[in-house]
């Protein structure tokens, strides 16, 4: 029932929120026009990212108006985020949220082009949260968490899963609204985040079928090459011949049986 250990990336994120969040809040009660314009600074919008704003890929995560909005997305950063950079280690941890809210970005510009869908603006460290929580659930998949102040303990798998279904609720009731977008782009983003970077097992699966592929098109490439020769050579009225691998079989092993390297001459695969 204790509270996590606050410190590392999650104590330097969450301070720095507050303190951004501090200064906006006393910029819009004593000067409003200039809080406006750090709003608009940092808010990401989608015409803004078409002039080039690119930093609002990531500023718009530390951008808030709503108390509750703020309130609840450090929450999950603190609560969850603290058990993973437990797990990952505060570099690691930086990765995840910073990765995780361009991703989301990224994903919800692309989106907005449609001109139909993901319109809008979008601010707060929602899609942050929401990666954490989804890589939380990927580390710990049957794990209970207890939601304060519902003094019962919830599979995780539940949660994430009734955060999706009020986020698509929200999603739809608002014509497809970036804002709504973004939030559940971070539960994607923490996945694809956790499978690149970390979970060794994905990594190394997805490396061996990248160089499986690789080196199977190399393989192919040669046994073309070989039968392109083949014929190069008939037409000059020699004959060359060339195994199943695309190796090379010296005339004297032809008919032999000899395997590739069974002679000195031989290619070696």
């Amino acid at each position: 029932m204790g509270f996590p250990p606050f410190r590392g990336a999650v104590r330097q994120i969450i301070l720095a929120s507050v303190a951004i969040y501090v200064v906006i809040l006393l910029l819009m009660s004593f000067a409003q026009g200039t809080g406006q314009a750090v709003l608009t600074l940092g808010v990401l919008n989608p015409e803004h990212i078409r002039q080039g704003w690119l930093w609002q890929f990531v500023t718009y995560a530390f951008m808030y108006v709503d108390p509750l909005d703020f309130v609840l997305s450090l929450l999950g950063v603190y609560f969850l985020g603290s058990a993973v950079q437990e797990r990952i280690g505060s570099a690691s941890f930086y990765g995840l949220f910073f990765g995780s809210i361009v991703l989301s970005a990224i994903a919800g510009f692309v989106l907005s082009l449609t001109g139909v869908v993901g319109q809008g603006s979008a601010l707060g460290s929602g899609a942050a949260a929401n990666a954490i929580l989804m890589v939380f659930y990927l580390f710990n998949r049957s794990a209970p968490i207890m939601l304060f102040p519902i003094p019962i303990q919830i599979p995780v798998k539940w949660i994430v899963l009734f955060t999706a279904a009020i986020e698509v609720a929200y999603l739809l009731l608002s014509h497809f609204a970036l804002f709504y977008f973004i939030l559940l782009l971070g539960l994607g983003a923490g996945y694809v985040w956790y499978v690149a970077f970390l979970n060794k097992g994905a990594s190394v699966g997805v490396s061996d079928r990248f160089y499986g592929i690789r080196n199977s098109y190399y393989r192919w490439k040669r046994r073309r090459a070989a039968r392109k020769f083949e014929v190069y050579m008939r037409q000059h009225n020699r004959d060359v011949t060339f195994d199943e691998h695309g190796n090379y079989v010296p005339p004297d092993d032809v008919g032999s049986g000899k395997k590739n390297g069974g002679s000195k001459s031989g290619w070696v695969n």
